[in-house]
């Protein structure tokens, strides 16, 4: 798929998987559903979802390693840092040609312009933290937070999901 048609469809998923109220209870909702999901796929992923400044949700299922919280960690901060999801970021940076890096005033060590960590924007107050999924190629990671997210906000995910590479 060409970038431009991944960055109107990563456009898309950020602009109808918003909250109209997101708390403790929430997040345990959509890491609860993240868990059911990758037991029953048996991924080897870190699920991770935090707010600005605290962690709500961690799970490491089975075959995950421990670079993966490390991957959560940088992903997660792009999001943070640029309000928009990981995989996007990146996307828009290789339409660019272009990296995240010193140049930008952003460590590689500490951000992963990668797939796998998507905004959690709440209606009315904006981006509040991430929700972030690691273990996966990019892709992959990326469309599995928004599967959970399109479930739990009963979100049709026809016209969401990006097409597999």
């Amino acid at each position: 798929m060409a970038i431009s048609d991944d960055l109107d469809r990563l456009v898309r998923q950020e602009q109808r998987l918003r909250f109209a109220i997101f708390n403790e209870v929430t997040a345990w909702e959509i890491g609860a559903g993240l868990h059911v999901l990758g037991e029953a796929r048996k991924l080897p992923i870190v699920i991770d979802i935090r707010l600005a400044n605290r962690q709500l949700f961690y799970a490491a299922l089975p075959g995950s390693t421990p670079d993966n919280p490390e991957w959560v960690r940088r992903k997660s901060n792009v999001v943070l840092r640029f309000h928009k999801s990981s995989y996007r970021v990146g996307r828009e940076l290789a339409a660019k040609t272009d990296t995240l890096g010193e140049h930008r005033g952003v460590s590689p060590m500490d951000y992963a312009p990668h797939g796998g960590s998507f905004p959690i924007h709440v209606e009315g107050t904006g981006i509040i933290g991430a929700i972030t999924v690691s273990g996966l190629p990019q892709r992959e990671d990326h469309n599995l937070v928004v599967e959970a997210l399109a479930v739990f906000l009963d979100q049709p995910l026809d016209g969401l999901a990006l097409a597999a590479e």
